[in-house]
């Protein structure tokens, strides 16, 4: 049995199944129990679980299957200003959860529109590209776990934009093929199967459906999708779930200034671009993740498969190794 299998939901006794941190738990950990929310990192092309900001897992498997139980209604934005430095990592300086203004809690926005903002320009960011960045957040569970964690999956442009070529799809096509089956497919009522787009050179993801949910399946993906946890997933930013300090907490007049807590750079949700190319000559453009082209209208694609296949033991690969 993994150390995952031994704490999954199942296994849990009658006289913990409504456990809250001890005093005993608090003070082992430091003091503190940080932020509840875990979440999928695909940092490398590697599927990842961390917690806290520390990675506690991770699988060799080049796909990964799961259920997505809510999602961000809309696409949200994220900016970083200056170069990426690994040794000090702080919140994002300016975020919006729409897409559409900065988050209120942001002191100094960087403009009071997204669509104005000068971050959003193209040329903004390296080459061609915006330093802005669209991101889509997600709260999955995995398929063969859906009673343990839902966690928190914050996708780049690359996996969110784009046309579908054969049954690679990127997350807005891949719904949209959900969309128009007969009758229409919610990612909630289906196991979804993440793979790796192994020919781009950054952390890229494709969907495809792999089966239908069964009825008991379906009942306990409903009540995750109305937990906490969910809610918390498709609203905090990566670095609110890792628990990295807003920089405003992080300089104090007449103190020492601390180093923000390590947390490993993610090209995949929140590390900043690269410092702007001065090159002269003429930089292709990036995908940034720009706004969907409008779909011509095609041949219909299949229904979603309706038998079952066989699952992956994914859980069974996870370690607790950092």
């Amino acid at each position: 049995m993994s150390n995952i299998t031994l704490f999954s939901s199942s296994n849990v006794p009658a006289f913990a199944r409504n456990n809250e941190l001890s005093d005993t738990a608090k003070a082992l950990t430091g003091g503190g129990t940080g932020s509840s929310v875990k979440r999928i990192s695909i940092k490398g092309g590697v599927f990842r679980l961390v917690a806290g900001g520390k990675e506690i897992a991770s699988i060799d498997d080049r796909h990964l299957d799961v259920v997505i139980v809510k999602a961000a209604p809309k696409v949200s934005r994220i900016f970083y200003e200056g170069a990426y430095d690994p040794e000090r990592i702080s919140g994002p300086d300016c975020w919006s959860n729409d897409g559409e203004r900065p988050d209120a809690s942001i002191k100094t926005p960087q403009h009071k529109t997204c669509m104005g903002c000068p971050q959003n320009e193209a040329g903004s960011g390296n080459g061609n590209s915006r330093a802005c960045r669209f991101q889509q957040r997600l709260a999955v569970a995995l398929a063969n776990n859906l009673e343990g964690d839902v966690l928190q999956l914050t996708l780049p442009a690359t996996s969110i934009f784009g046309k579908e070529d054969g049954d690679k799809r990127p997350l807005q096509a891949y719904a949209r093929f959900l969309a128009v089956q007969t009758p229409p497919v919610n990612p909630e009522q289906i196991i979804t199967r993440m793979k790796f787009d192994t020919k781009a050179e950054a952390p890229k993801l494709f969907f495809t459906p792999v089966r239908w949910l069964e009825e008991d399946e379906y009942d306990i993906v409903q009540k995750q999708a109305d937990s906490e946890d969910a809610k918390r997933a498709v609203t905090m930013t990566v670095a609110q779930a890792d628990g990295v300090k807003p920089k405003a907490e992080l300089a104090i007049p007449g103190k020492p200034t601390k180093a923000a807590p390590k947390v490993e750079a993610e090209e995949e949700d929140e590390a900043p671009p690269p410092p702007k190319a001065k090159a002269k000559a003429k930089v292709e453009a990036e995908d940034d993740g720009g706004e969907p082209e409008v779909r011509k209208g095609g041949e219909k694609p299949n229904a979603v498969p309706t038998k079952k296949s066989k699952l992956a033991d994914i859980v069974a690969d996870w370690d607790d190794e950092s």
